[in-house]
C-alpha cells in the first residue's frame, strides 16, 4: 500500500441486555463515533447481548428511551457486520426471525439492500476476534 494506511479493524463486543444498565447504548454511541471516524466497524452480540436486537422493543413502561431504532441506521455509517452467536439466541429460545430487521445498501451492487445481522457459531466468533485488531467488550 503505498501512501494509504490500513484501517484498523474495531470489534464491539455486546454481552449484556439493552436496558438495565449504560453498556449497551455506550457501546451503541461509541460505535458510532468510530464509523464517524471511517474505522472499519464491526458489532459482535452474545450471552444477554443478542436481546438488543430484538424486534418490538417497547421501553414505555421502564422510562428509559428506547435507542433500538438507532441500529437499522448503522448502514449509514458504513456499519455493515452486526454477528451474532448462534448459541446465545438458541440459549435464550430465541431465532433470528425474533430479531429486528436491518440492513444496508451496496453500492458496489446497484444499491442492493442486503442484510446487517450475520449469525455465526462460537468457533466463528473466535476466529473473527482474532482477526480484529483492536477488541472493546461491553
Amino acid at each position: 500500500m503505498t501512501g494509504q494506511s490500513k484501517r484498523k479493524k474495531f470489534l464491539y463486543i455486546n454481552r449484556r441486555a439493552p436496558h438495565g444498565t449504560i453498556y449497551a447504548l455506550e457501546s451503541l454511541e461509541v460505535v458510532l463515533i468510530g464509523a464517524a471516524f471511517e474505522q472499519d466497524v464491526s458489532l459482535a452480540f452474545i450471552d444477554d447481548g443478542v436481546y438488543q436486537l430484538m424486534a418490538g422493543q417497547d421501553t414505555s413502561g421502564i422510562g428509559v428511551k428506547n435507542f433500538s431504532k438507532t441500529y437499522r441506521a448503522l448502514g449509514d455509517y458504513e456499519v455493515r457486520k452486526l454477528y451474532v452467536e448462534r448459541e446465545s439466541l438458541a440459549e435464550r429460545g430465541l431465532t433470528v426471525e425474533d430479531l429486528m430487521p436491518i440492513s444496508f445498501e451496496d453500492e458496489e451492487d446497484d444499491y442492493a439492500e442486503k442484510p446487517s445481522i450475520l449469525v455465526a457459531d462460537r468457533s466463528e466468533m473466535v476466529r473473527l476476534i482474532a482477526e480484529q485488531d483492536v477488541v472493546l467488550s461491553f
